[in-house]
């Protein structure tokens, strides 16, 4: 199991940005896939989750402006990111597992596979 992520940059406040997490190696609609976001000097945190017949969960900080996808025939998941805030600026990372359970997942050590993370900046 591979993932890939790509797609930060810098951007001014309002703007938007769209984050790809490429995978390989496992069937995307058989795992949990999330993403995480991690600012410097804080705990990494769950921005959205969805997978195994679950709708898809967002942050409180985010609902409105962030929306998931995917196109299964690229094993690729997006993040479209809107009306972007400074507070936004993190490292974000996608994640994936197949055996968490659902009440579970904003525990970030609960899942298995990491992408290597993308820097989005923010600025105001």
């Amino acid at each position: 199991v591979q993932l890939q992520a790509s797609g930060g940059g810098l951007v001014q406040a309002g703007g938007s940005l769209r984050l790809s997490c490429a995978a390989s190696g496992f069937t995307l609609s058989r795992y949990i896939m999330a993403w995480f976001r991690q600012a410097p000097g804080k705990q990494r945190e769950l921005v959205a989750v969805w997978g195994r017949g679950h709708s898809t969960k967002y942050a409180d900080s985010v609902k409105g402006r962030f929306t998931t996808s995917r196109d299964d025939a690229k094993s690729t998941v997006y993040l479209q990111m809107n009306s972007l805030k400074p507070e936004d600026t993190a490292v974000y990372y996608c994640a994936a597992d197949r055996s968490l359970i659902w009440g579970r997942v904003q525990i970030s050590s609960e899942y298995d596979w990491w992408g290597q993370g993308t820097q989005v900046t923010v600025s105001s």
